[in-house]
C-alpha cells in the first residue's frame, strides 16, 4: 500500500511514528507537506503537484493538519478524496472539529453531556452572561486557541467581567463555559480509532494550573475508562464523523461533560502513558478502509 502522511514537520513525534509503523507493516510510505502542494481543478480530472511533479500514486492519507492551516490543509485533503484516496480524517469531519463552537453544537445535538457554554454576538450585558452560566468562576475560551493558549480561568465575578470586556472590545470571539470544580484540574483524553478506545490517559495540571495540557507541563498518567465515559468517547468521535479522534472530558458529579474533539491526537503522550502502539492501530485502520 503507498500511504502519504500530510505533515509540515517531518521530525514531529506523531509523523515519526506514523512512518515507523507503516515501514514495519511493509507499506510505501512518504511524508508530504501538505502545505507545499498545488491543487489543480479541471473536470474530471483533479491532480495535485508536490515539488514540481505530480504526485505518485496514493492509497491512503493519514492527516496531520496543524490548526493554524486547517484552510489550506482541508482543501488538500479533499482533492485526495476526489482522486478516491482513503483519508483516515475526513475533509468535511477536519473543519468541524476546528470550529470550537460548531462543535459543541453538533455535540449537544447528539446528546452528549457538556460544561454549559455562552457564546454571544459581543454582547454588552455582560453581567446577565456571568449569571446565566451560574456566577464566577467561569472559563473563558478564545475560538481560535489551541494547546491551551486563550483559555483563561476567571475567578471572580469581577474578573470574568474584565476579561469578556476587554475581548469584546478586541473584537475577539470567545465562548463562555460553566468551571467544573469537582475535575480538580484534570481531563481525561481518550484516543479513538475506528469506533472503539484504543487508550486513555488522565492529565494532571501542574500545581496552581487549571489547565492539564501537556505542552503547559501537565502529567498524564494511564486510566480505565467507566462504561459511561468509554461510550460518552465513543460517541462524540461519531457524532464528528472523525475515524481517528482525541477525545478530552471531565469528571463531574452529572457525568462525563465533553470538552473537546480533537481530530489530530498527538501520539507521543498516548503511547507514552499507556505503553500502546497507537501508530500501528492507525496503520491497520488505513489498511481495513483501502
Amino acid at each position: 500500500m503507498n500511504i502519504k502522511i500530510l505533515s509540515a514537520n517531518p521530525n514531529l513525534y506523531s509523523t515519526k511514528r506514523l512512518v515507523e509503523a507503516a515501514k514495519k507493516r511493509k507499506h510505501d510510505v512518504e511524508i508530504v507537506d501538505h502545505t507545499k502542494c498545488d491543487i489543480v481543478i479541471e473536470k474530471k480530472n483533479p491532480v495535485i503537484f508536490y515539488k514540481g511533479k505530480i504526485l505518485s500514486p496514493t492509497d491512503a492519507v493519514i492527516p496531520r493538519i496543524g490548526a493554524s492551516v486547517t484552510f489550506y490543509g482541508t482543501a488538500v485533503v479533499r482533492q485526495f478524496e476526489m482522486m478516491h484516496v482513503f483519508s483516515t480524517t475526513e475533509s468535511m469531519s477536519l473543519v468541524r472539529s476546528r470550529d470550537k463552537l460548531r462543535s459543541l453544537q453538533i455535540l449537544s445535538r447528539a446528546g452528549l453531556g457538556l460544561p454549559k457554554t455562552i457564546f454571544t454576538n459581543y454582547s454588552k450585558n455582560v453581567k446577565e452572561i456571568i449569571d446565566q452560566i451560574g456566577g464566577a468562576p467561569v472559563i473563558i475560551k478564545l475560538l481560535e486557541g489551541t494547546q491551551g493558549i486563550g483559555v483563561i480561568l476567571a475567578e471572580t465575578r469581577k474578573a470574568a467581567e474584565s476579561v469578556i470586556e476587554a475581548f469584546n472590545n478586541l473584537q475577539a470571539r470567545v465562548i463562555v463555559q460553566e468551571f467544573i470544580k469537582e475535575a480538580g484540574g484534570a481531563d481525561i483524553r481518550a484516543f479513538v480509532v475506528d469506533g472503539h478506545v484504543v487508550g486513555a490517559m488522565k492529565r494532571q495540571g501542574k500545581e496552581g494550573e487549571f489547565r492539564s495540557n501537556l505542552h503547559r507541563g501537565g502529567k498524564a498518567s494511564v486510566i480505565t475508562l467507566s462504561d459511561e465515559e468509554e461510550i460518552a468517547a465513543i460517541k462524540a468521535a461519531k457524532a464528528m464523523g472523525l475515524g481517528i479522534a482525541g477525545v478530552d472530558l471531565l469528571q463531574s458529579d452529572r457525568g462525563p461533560l465533553i470538552l473537546e474533539v480533537n481530530s489530530s491526537p498527538g501520539l507521543e503522550g498516548i503511547e507514552a502513558a499507556t505503553g500502546k502502539d497507537i501508530a500501528t492501530t492507525i496503520i491497520k485502520y488505513a489498511e481495513r478502509n483501502v
